[in-house]
């Protein structure tokens, strides 16, 4: 079943229903379902589809002149094509004015392009010149965020300002994640979202019937479970040094997001590493997060996993492998993995929030326009019993901030069996007031698995906003 993505295809559907050719980029990272949702949108059209592969630019054209001829001219399927430039004028001379608008889809495009310099500048000269006014859509698309952006989309490219729109396809949100399990409490719908962060691959694959412990086991800790062994299948698609790459992953997973102490762990120079971080960020996998209110602080940034999914594989599977290998991943999930599943849900949570707050906080929800939302970390100054001060790092889980007016609302999450309480809502006060910049604080919120404590039923808190994991999906 096709679930979500209306907003997508109506953009799609826009471009395919203007008259002569009109163009779309499709990109973002793998198995996000870029090609389902291509696949979705030319049912019942006339398409053109050819994914790309790394076999070189020759055999890459031999594919792909099979495809088209098997669209536009099946008698001569077994005819070969000398040159690009001569299957797109095959391609040209078919399509005819009063024919339905045919759909060209190139799948991958960097695993050709890439090794074809000149694939972008050819189409470039049939865009302007003979697919002007043809009754063609071109849908040019692929997982290399880099390449996609630099080669593409920039200014630089052959094919810029060609295109009637671009889509970046990103993970389904939280929310839209729940379509896949829709029996599950919002708890388990939350922890769903924070194993498979939301790809839509990782989604299609539970089992709607199945309790949330049954998926989790059948496709992490079991042998042929398609994500026990997901991990090393994307990173040897994408990466020739898997190795190095690896290492710099369990490094960020464990903690370390500092490119000092990840080049440590790692043994390796920082320059290395740097690379690494930058193909990982390019693939999707990792983010480079700064703290909210000094982006241009370069000694607060901080390197994270992006991909929740990894999160999860990485926390747990490595030192499962050889109880799963034995035929015990049950065992292991019961006793180790589901005790510690909310600890793991914490930051995932604080991802939900985040999200939960921007789309709120832009309708003016929280007395302000919120147009941006992030974390903030840094140090706080305290006194102990004895009158002595001493200090501590300190952070903020949710921050809000409105550019317009200077206002922010920030927030504290907890995914925990236990109901949040007074000592929470304080603690976030105290930090709220180390914001640095002319930031005026207009609310305050609290996330919360369990609920709150009975102390909030008396206490004055006007500006406080109390938030269930209910709340997040009812909103």
């Amino acid at each position: 079943m096709f679930l979500g993505r209306e907003k997508e295809l109506e953009s799609l559907e826009t471009v395919y229903k203007k008259e002569g050719f009109g163009m779309t980029v499709i990109y973002g990272r793998r198995r996000v379902g870029k090609s389902t949702l291509i696949r979705e949108f030319v049912k019942e059209k006339r398409v053109i589809f050819y994914t790309a592969t790394k076999v070189g630019p020759d055999r890459n054209l031999a594919l792909f002149t099979k495809e088209v001829l098997e669209v536009l001219d099946p008698a001569i399927s077994v005819a070969s094509f000398p040159t690009f430039e001569s299957i797109l004028d095959l391609i040209t001379d078919r399509i005819h004015d009063d024919d339905s608008k045919t759909v060209l889809v190139i799948d991958e495009l960097p695993y050709w392009a890439e090794k074809d310099e000149a694939l972008l500048s050819v189409l470039q000269k049939y865009i302007d010149t003979r697919w002007l006014h043809k009754n063609l859509m071109l849908i040019l698309c692929g997982s290399v965020l880099s390449f996609m952006e630099k080669k593409v989309l920039s200014e630089k490219s052959p094919v810029f300002g060609r295109r009637d729109s671009q889509i970046k396809l990103e993970a389904f949100n939280y929310r839209e994640a729940a379509l896949f399990v829709p029996g599950y409490s919002f708890e388990n719908k939350a922890i769903c979202y924070g194993v498979t962060g939301g790809v839509a691959k990782y989604l299609s694959l539970f089992d709607a019937g199945k309790s949330l412990d049954d998926n989790i086991i059948r496709l992490f800790f079991s042998t042929d479970g398609y994500l026990y062994d997901e991990t090393k299948n994307l990173l040897t698609q994408e990466f020739t040094d898997v190795t190095l790459v690896n290492n710099v992953i369990e490094q960020v997973a464990s903690g370390e997001n500092t490119l000092s102490n990840i080049a440590s762990k790692v043994h390796e120079s920082e320059a290395s590493v740097v690379y690494s971080l930058e193909k990982l960020i390019d693939v999707g996998l990792v983010e480079k997060r700064k703290c909210i209110t000094e982006e241009k602080n370069k000694k607060k940034t901080q390197y994270v996993l992006k991909d929740h999914m990894f999160a999860f594989w990485y926390k747990f599977i490595p030192k499962a492998v050889s109880v799963i290998e034995m035929g015990q991943g049950r065992t292991y999930y019961e006793k180790v993995v589901k005790p510690q599943l909310h600890s793991y849900m914490g930051s995932i949570f604080e991802d939900m929030c985040r999200y939960y707050t921007l789309g709120k906080g832009i309708t003016g929800a929280f007395g302000s326009f919120i147009t941006e939302t992030g974390t903030w970390w840094g140090v706080e100054q305290l006194t102990d019993d004895e009158g002595k001060k001493y200090r501590q790092t300190a952070d903020i889980d949710v921050v809000g901030i409105s550019s317009v007016d200077g206002t922010a609302v920030c927030g504290e999450c907890k995914f925990k069996n236990e109901k949040a309480g007074k000592e929470i809502y304080e603690t976030l006060i105290r930090r709220s007031r180390l914001l640095s910049g002319n930031y005026t604080v207009t609310k305050y919120l609290l996330f919360s698995l369990a609920g709150f404590t009975s102390w909030f039923d008396t206490a004055d808190t006007p500006n406080l906003r109390l938030i269930t994991v209910r709340d997040l999906y009812d909103a």
